[in-house]
């Protein structure tokens, strides 16, 4: 697979707004592990190689552990995740799958109890932001690097 091009290059100005979000959402009050595991999550469900290499790595280099990342994509099933955790995942799942889920009363009342509304908007946001640049990834075959760190600028 060859990359069709690099967005980052060739519109700059388009991708200020995407790294913008990204800056409010690192500066929120969402723990940085939690935003890891939902991008990680988004990314194995829409099968993006490129924000699968990058956020596991950066979890890792956050302290995540491998057992937690192996477990992600049957985090139903494990009690290696907290219920604000399970909360975020649910609500990523619904929302990443939206055109089969409609986001449903079910996914998105259990963030109440863990979240504040100005998070649910930021978590909404961070949802939202890591499934575009899936698309971005993706649609312009953009390359996991093979030998290096993953480019802390891109998602």
């Amino acid at each position: 697979m060859q990359t069709r091009l690099n967005p980052h290059a060739v519109a700059p100005k388009a991708i200020e707004p995407m790294l913008a979000l990204e800056a409010y959402i690192h500066a929120s009050s969402l723990e940085h592990a939690l935003i890891e595991l939902v991008k990680t999550r988004a990314s194995q469900i829409n099968g993006c190689a490129y924000c699968l290499h990058m956020h596991t790595y950066d979890a890792r280099q956050a302290g995540e552990s491998e057992a937690r990342l192996y477990l992600l994509s049957a985090w139903r099933e494990s009690h290696l995740y907290t219920p604000r955790e399970r909360a975020a995942l649910a609500w990523t799942e619904s929302l990443t799958r939206i055109a089969d889920t409609g986001a449903p009363d079910a996914d998105y009342e259990p963030l109440k109890a863990h979240f504040s509304d100005e998070e649910i908007v930021t978590l909404t946001l961070l949802i939202t932001t890591i499934n575009a640049w899936n698309r971005i990834a993706i649609g312009f075959r953009t390359q996991h690097p093979r030998d290096r760190a993953p480019r802390a600028e891109a998602a």
